[in-house]
């Protein structure tokens, strides 16, 4: 053996464990995102199913007083949640890596009992709200209103369960209690509800709902404890809330930007040309969300190990995840991109004849979103390696750009005005993270990169 070939040797023996170690990430990575993308698919026909057979045995009327405090329960979750989930996501895979146990028992038990807390006081005052509102103007929904005000701690709890038991690297339970097996429920309760009376009304199907959500969710809380009492040491909690609230309070107002951008286009087109053109807008842009798909799906599944990765300063290993799981993401959205484009106004017309009037409008929010797609996994990467208030500044500033360009555009191009906004929007904040990702995170997320690199690979492999 001569004196150049031993080091060799040596490397050789220290970087096989590992080059196995991100191997095997890649493949439960793999595994994770099929498991997602199954339970994503079965959760969108299940919910549609469940909307189908609701309507039909309520009748529009009841149907939609349903949907309203359903709705209503959905969005008031949000800030009864503080912005703790994506907290919880990100400091618990922190804590896993620097096995500070105690720190993440406290933030699991903490976390949850603040959500219950301030969830219970928020439905309790939406409530009170209702009932003030009630006594001077009385509507006919309201007795619906206040029972559903029991979903918004529920809701909450919902959101905060889901992301740390994600966290905790169990998908499946993640997921399936609140994307399969509630809709499920909700189908079953609602058929026996209308099978023993020959009709439903909303009332008694917003108490079943919220009856099988509790269920649900003590059910996965007591599958949550058992996993983390299996997997983590048994010591005492320690709590940081001014720490952890920091972060919150961050992310919640992160997130509350989001849920406005998501809604400016359509509140904007329906103020300012009228109902009819806002519902065929909104018709386009549900379609152009299929672009987005693998995105959404591959993020459910990543985020907890791009913070990990961080958190062991293992940049290779990061730039690997980031790379491969941009591939992913990009040739899903080409094929669904080019398929939109191309069949535009068949897809259109399953919504009725005059939605293919959108068919330009969805192009070009398709744009937008392949552009997304082309960047990457960018904002889950700022959030999860602790760049949140840099985060919130995108958002933040894309949220005015949204509503300036619609003001102007809107009035000017109708429905396309405000397509071309939107995906000018998206293009611009998803750009943006891209720079503050490379700069700040220090790994390179675009396709165009995760592209070159494989090649590279290919011809080092060849030669």
């Amino acid at each position: 053996m001569t004196k150049s070939s031993l080091p060799q040797s040596q490397n050789s023996t220290q970087d096989t464990p590992g080059k196995e170690q991100k191997s095997r990430q890649l493949d439960f990575l793999a595994k994770d995102t099929l498991i997602a993308l199954t339970i994503r698919i079965f959760g969108l026909i299940l919910t549609y199913v469940v909307q189908v057979c609701l309507a039909r045995w309520m009748g529009k009327t009841e149907y939609g007083i349903y949907e309203y405090v359903i709705s209503w329960s959905m969005l008031l979750g949000i800030p009864a949640a503080l912005g703790l989930p994506r907290t919880v996501l990100r400091l618990l895979s922190e804590y896993r890596v620097k096995e500070d146990w105690g720190h993440l028992r406290g933030l699991v038990r903490g976390s949850w009992l603040l959500t219950l807390l301030v969830g219970v006081l928020l439905s309790l005052g939406a409530a009170g709200v209702i009932w003030v509102l009630n006594s001077f103007h009385n509507f006919t929904y309201a007795t619906s209103l206040l029972i559903g005000m029991a979903l918004v701690p529920l809701q909450a709890l919902t959101l905060l369960q889901l992301e740390t038991t994600r966290a905790m690297g169990d998908i499946a339970l993640a997921y399936t209690p609140s994307q399969i097996i509630w809709p499920l429920w909700v189908l079953c309760g609602g058929f026996l509800l209308f099978d023993a009376n020959h009709s439903l009304n909303s009332l008694p199907m917003i108490e079943v709902a919220t009856l099988l959500l509790s269920g649900i969710l003590l059910f996965q809380l007591w599958l949550l404890w058992e996993k983390i009492n299996r997997e983590i040491e048994p010591v005492t909690p320690v709590y940081s809330y001014q720490q952890w609230l920091g972060i919150a309070g961050v992310l919640l107002l992160q997130q509350s930007f989001g849920v406005i951008l998501n809604r400016t286009d359509i509140l904007m087109v329906g103020s300012i040309i009228g109902p009819s053109e806002a519902g065929i807008y909104n018709a386009a842009l549900k379609t152009s969300m299929w672009v987005s798909f693998t995105l959404q799906v591959v993020n459910m599944v990543v985020a907890p190990l791009f913070s990990s990765l961080y958190a062991q300063k293992d940049m290779q290993g990061l730039q690997k995840v980031v790379s491969r799981v941009t591939l992913w993401i990009f040739w899903p959205s080409i094929v669904l991109a080019l398929g939109l484009i191309v069949f535009s106004k068949p897809v259109l017309s399953i919504f009725g004849s005059g939605f293919t009037a959108a068919s330009w409008s969805l192009k070009i929010l398709i744009v937008g979103q392949l552009v997304s797609a082309l960047c990457g996994s960018v904002a889950n990467l700022m959030v999860m390696t602790g760049h949140q208030n840099k985060s919130v500044i995108v958002v933040g500033c894309t949220v005015l750009l949204n509503i300036v360009s619609n003001a102007i555009a809107i009035p000017m191009f109708g429905i396309i005005g405000a397509a071309i906004t939107t995906s000018l929007t998206v293009i611009v904040s998803n750009v943006w993270y891209s720079i503050l990702v490379v700069k700040y995170v220090g790994v390179r997320p675009s396709v165009f990169y995760s592209l070159f690199s494989l090649f590279n690979s290919e011809l080092a492999k060849k030669s």
